[in-house]
């Protein structure tokens, strides 16, 4: 008389660690994309709002004749999701004729070590862009 055999049921461990070596390889080339992507979109926001602060000051030009000193002077308050990975400033350039002013937007923690590429960015009046880096403003801008 014959024994039948046992009928198995679950996964081996074989299978196992062919599956966690998957997901393993998988995760690692999914994670810098996905850090670069949210760098990109961190400086994306800081450039966003560099532009409206040159906006603001273009009009405070028109209504108070000088560009204003600070971002207070322009009513301005810098969002939270900038705030936490830029520090922003505006300022009149001094001893200019005509008058000018250069917004900048200096990286700050985990930005600063994951953006070292691109830097500190700026704009002027006249709507030159700059950035520190060595990628330069075609990559950054």
């Amino acid at each position: 008389m014959r024994i039948p055999a046992r009928q198995t049921a679950g996964f081996t461990l074989i299978e196992l660690m062919i599956t966690v070596a998957v997901i393993g390889i998988l995760a690692a080339i999914a994670y810098p994309s996905y850090t670069a992507y949210i760098v990109k979109s961190n400086r994306a926001a800081a450039k966003a709002f560099l532009l409206e602060v040159s906006g603001r000051q273009q009009r405070y030009m028109l209504d108070a004749r000088s560009y204003a000193a600070d971002l207070a002077a322009l009513q301005m308050a810098v969002p939270a999701e900038v705030s936490k990975n830029y520090g922003i400033t505006t300022a009149p350039k001094t001893g200019s004729t005509p008058p000018g002013f250069t917004a900048t937007a200096t990286p700050t923690g985990g930005q600063a070590a994951r953006d070292s590429g691109c830097g500190t960015l700026t704009v002027d009046e006249a709507g030159a862009k700059t950035a520190s880096g060595l990628d330069g403003v075609a990559k950054c801008w």
